[in-house]
């Protein structure tokens, strides 16, 4: 399982998106729009938005957030099998 994270280190929802993949023991490769040349373009092109934090699994484009609910702890949770 390859797992990549869209992040910035403003953002509440990235920061827990993080705690629970720290909880839970899920490695995965930081991406920090804001020091990663092209990567907060690349969340554009992906998802048409400037909507942090992405979780990018085996390819797959996951929003781990909704607006206004924040971090899906249920789906995210069933969606690593944790």
């Amino acid at each position: 399982m390859e797992l990549l994270v869209y992040s910035a280190a403003w953002c509440r929802d990235c920061r827990e998106a993080k705690r629970f993949l720290a909880a839970h023991s899920i490695p995965y490769t930081d991406i920090d729009i804001d020091s990663t040349p092209g990567a907060a373009a690349e969340v554009l092109a992906h998802t048409g938005k400037h909507a942090i934090p992405q979780f990018v699994l085996d390819g797959r484009w996951i929003q781990p957030y909704r607006p206004g609910h924040g971090f899906l702890h249920d789906e995210m949770s069933a969606l690593f099998n944790v």
